[in-house]
């Protein structure tokens, strides 16, 4: 969590990277980065838009096309962006990271949701099968006293069950 917390920054520097960028295309006030070479880090820095090459001091236009600098124009390890102490290897890092933890917890979060499910599914099934055995046992006890007492009655009039066409023989 804390290392969430250490890189907030750098996030909420990337998203105001691109709405300055964005919204400084559209209106035409984007500020000329090569102006500020040879000067500090944090003046260059200033402008989110600009990039610090530290190894040649020199403050340049973050290239926008690319999403990362190209080499040529600097190393990843001497580039900075948004803020002078964290180069941007390290801050593709952290984000690369941070977005595979997310991933992942994502991925065992619906794991699990799929897993408890499908506990509460098979023990709901065998509720019912139980309740539907149980069904089954009372009908068939019932049918049972039905047989019993349809026997006591043909007993008690004569009807037997053995041969049931013996009251016509006697006529």
């Amino acid at each position: 969590m804390s290392g969430f917390i250490r890189s907030l920054p750098f996030l909420l520097v990337f998203v105001v990277y691109f709405w300055t960028t964005v919204s400084g295309q559209a209106s035409g006030t984007v500020k000329n980065c090569a102006s500020k070479s040879n000067t500090s880090c944090e003046e260059c820095l200033s402008n989110v838009t600009c990039l610090w090459c530290r190894s040649t001091q020199q403050c340049l236009d973050y290239p926008v096309r690319t999403i990362l600098p190209p080499r040529s124009l600097c190393p990843l390890p001497e580039a900075r962006w948004g803020l002078c102490w964290v180069n941007f290897q390290a801050l593709i890092i952290t984000l690369s990271l941070i977005a595979g933890v997310i991933i992942i917890a994502v991925m065992v979060c619906c794991f699990r949701c799929c897993r408890s499910k499908k506990t509460v599914d098979t023990t709901a099934d065998a509720a019912m099968e139980r309740q539907a055995d149980a069904r089954k046992v009372r009908q068939e006890e019932r049918r049972t006293e039905m047989r019993l007492r349809h026997d006591e009655i043909r007993s008690k009039y004569g009807l037997t069950k053995e041969n049931p066409y013996a009251r016509f023989e006697d006529n």
